[in-house]
């Protein structure tokens, strides 16, 4: 498996002379990088003016792994050859690093940039780019992939130490300032600083009098605004590893490329890479099905939307209540005191499980406004639940299956965000809601919990070391006045009837915009779009959510007949007949659009007639196999399956008047989808009025 990492942008509040004055000075050798012995030129070419300079040198490194692997793989020092190009005109220095030593066994390619900060000239950046591919290593391909990660992360961590380090031994020494390179014929004052530029070593004009020398470097590419900035992790997302920020890194690069115009706050990306502890890959997957979740139930406009019952508003006892010491949002949960029964037999299950989705999407709010408020991160909640009145009748069988109901929506949708759990005055009775619930908390959400019998939250370990005196509630025998509700038992002429709130249903917004349709092979779905006018605008979105289908759209001035229900597959809708031909009684107005599993695809179509046009997905077979390719026992076995192979997508389609659109489907301003609370804009739409977006 190849390793890769990319840093964040790192910025030296230093303009880029002074910083490659400071680089040069980690060769021939750096006694702040001890497996870094040495370095040798082995050539080095000038440009004709001077502004470009080319160095390649052979490093010798001392990696730290144990003798035995040393003496097994035969060798005491690592070779690697470091090309650096220097482009003094346009102010940049690239580095390219690969291996020399194993190059046959293993695969070490490095890529770091040094350029101008594009929106302060007077700063430089620097990106960091690397892959590792083990192929073989005399059976301890596990253990040198593992020393190498870690040599790798050490490294980088020492990187812009070493870099200020060096700043600052220059500033000692007067220098302070070094001028930016000119062409000959533009200053001839400067011919023979020029001229010292072509030169192995150059010498540089100090303050005080004195000299230092100073030698080549590298370029880098300018760097686009929305690349994340060491800074801007280390004060708003928290302290991360260099692995870790290269894997927020690598999945927000993903989530740019595969979701255009918007993707989920850097925050959010950080949740999900935490619940699968950094596993890229699985954080992948985790995240793009609560983002189809939340599109398709529109999560993203609760807030804005959702209104409690007045049921709920008084007998719901839970609420904010200012923070906790470390800065986190504090949510009370009166659980003993809530009519669990009541509250499921007056609103149902559907509305209590909206309302604790309003108090997440709440809680991120107040993690973002405290982020902001205590410059620091805060990127999680804690929660406070008082037990006490808690008994039997909480142990309601439709009350606890709503309740587990909530706890796996919220599980696959909000990780990471519940900081701490306290949970006071437990009962006897709690051991038995334990048993029921806990198997269905994820571990490391159950590691957050602290649990209190008694009176025991008074004394030293209790509330106090989390919450401060002063917003202790006044119910737990502190000074603050608490407004959350104190519940008790719903009257019983509130309740509905099973008929009105499906008990036995659970479904989450059935009025989603957004339609489900399984595809069969040979069975496509088709939806129809009849225009009156022409230059209309025809708008799609849709996700693939499993299996690749093919995308089309025709244009026929005969009215569709839908096929029999025989004809049909799964729950697709055919209506193209089998007897039509294609450029006779339709055509296609858009080439056929191949969609993989997992792609998110917006478009638009301008109209050019007025009639009939058709929206097609079809299953996309797989290719026919090499005659040479011998299917493997398990392919055999899945061939001779009943069910046939079937692709399932979620779309949402929209006419619209020429007039009333306004601009790409990228942004899809025109209709409901989007992540609004959970993203930000990234970049800007500048396709089209007939386009698709297509996202992997």
């Amino acid at each position: 498996m190849v390793q890769k990492y990319q840093s964040p942008l790192r910025v030296y509040k230093h303009p880029f002379e002074l910083v490659m004055a400071a680089y040069e000075r980690r060769f021939p050798t750096c006694p702040l990088i001890p497996m870094f012995v040495g370095s040798d030129i082995i050539s080095e070419v000038h440009g004709d003016d001077g502004a470009t300079r080319v160095i390649e040198r052979r490093c010798k490194l001392d990696v730290d792994a144990p003798r035995l692997l040393k003496r097994i793989a035969g060798v005491d020092l690592l070779y690697f050859i470091q090309k650096n190009s220097l482009d003094l005109r346009e102010r940049m220095l690239r580095i390219e690093v690969h291996n020399e030593t194993f190059s046959n066994r293993v695969i070490v390619h490095e890529l770091c940039s040094y350029s101008v900060h594009p929106e302060n000239e007077d700063w430089t950046c620097f990106e960091q780019s690397a892959s590792l591919d083990i192929k073989s290593f005399f059976g301890f391909e596990s253990m040198a992939e593992k020393i190498a990660v870690k040599q790798y992360a050490s490294s980088i961590k020492k990187g812009k130490e070493i870099i200020e380090y060096h700043l600052k031994e220059l500033h000692r020494e007067g220098v302070t300032h070094i001028p930016r390179w000119a062409p000959p014929a533009a200053c001839a004052t400067e011919a023979s600083t020029l001229t010292k530029l072509k030169q192995p070593v150059v010498t540089l004009s100090c303050a005080d009098g004195q000299s230092t020398k100073h030698m080549g470097t590298l370029c880098v590419l300018v760097c686009p605004a929305d690349k994340l900035e060491a800074d801007y992790i280390r004060h708003y997302l928290g302290d991360l590893t260099p692995l870790q920020e290269s894997c927020l890194i690598q999945l927000r690069l993903w989530l740019q490329e595969t979701h255009k115009g918007k993707i989920p706050k850097d925050e959010h990306i950080l949740r999900f890479l935490r619940a699968r502890d950094f596993n890229v890959d699985k954080a992948r997957d985790f995240l793009c099905q609560s983002l189809t979740w939340r599109k398709q139930h529109q999560v993203d406009y609760l807030l804005e939307t959702w209104a409690p019952p007045q049921v709920l508003l008084e007998y719901y006892s839970g609420g904010w209540h200012h923070d906790d010491r470390d800065g986190r949002p504090l949510y009370i949960l009166r659980l003993g005191q809530m009519d669990t029964k009541g509250l499921v037999r007056a609103v149902g299950q559907e509305s209590l499980l909206r309302h604790v989705l309003s108090i997440n999407e709440e809680g991120l709010r107040r993690c973002g406004e405290n982020t902001k408020l205590f410059r620091r991160p805060v990127s999680c909640w804690t929660c406070l639940v008082d037990l006490e009145g808690l008994s039997m009748r909480h142990l309601w069988r439709p009350a606890v299956r709503a309740l587990l109901r909530i706890i796996e929506v919220v599980e696959a949708n909000y990780p990471e965000t519940l900081g701490r759990l306290l949970i006071v005055r437990a009962p006897r009775v709690f051991p038995v809601l334990w048993t029921f619930i806990s198997p269905f908390i994820d571990e490391n959400t159950r590691k957050k919990f602290l649990i209190y019998a008694g009176n025991d939250y008074r004394g030293p370990g209790g509330l106090v070391d989390y919450i401060d005196c002063e917003v202790i509630p006044d119910f737990l025998g502190g000074d603050c006045v608490c407004q959350v509700p104190e519940g008790g038992l719903v009257p019983k002429n509130l309740y509905k009837t099973l008929e009105d709130i499906g008990i036995e249903d659970i479904r989450l917004w059935p009025e989603t915009i957004y339609q489900s349709v399984s595809i069969a092979k040979g069975a496509p779905h088709e939806v129809l779009v009849e225009v009156i006018d022409a230059s209309s605008v025809i708008t799609w979105d849709f996700d693939v959510c499993k299996g690749d289908v093919i995308f089309s759209i025709f244009h026929s001035k005969c009215v569709p007949q839908p096929l029999r229900k025989d004809l049909q597959g799964a729950n697709s809708v055919q209506l193209i007949d089998r007897s039509w031909q294609l450029g006779k009684d339709y055509i296609a107005v858009e080439s056929p659009l191949t969609c993989k599993e997992g792609e998110s695809v917006q478009g638009s179509h301008v109209t050019r007639w007025a009639g009939f046009y058709l929206l097609q997905w079809k299953l996309q077979s797989a290719p026919p196999c090499a005659a040479s390719y011998r299917p493997r026992m398990d392919e055999v076995l899945a061939s001779l399956q009943v069910l046939p192979p079937r692709c399932r997508i979620m779309y949402y389609t929209e006419l619209l008047a020429s007039h009333d659109f306004r601009g790409s489907m990228t942004s899809l301003e025109s209709s409901h989808s989007g992540f609004s609370m959970l993203s930000a804009t990234t970049t800007s739409s500048e396709q089209s009025c007939c386009s698709s977006t297509v996202s992997r």
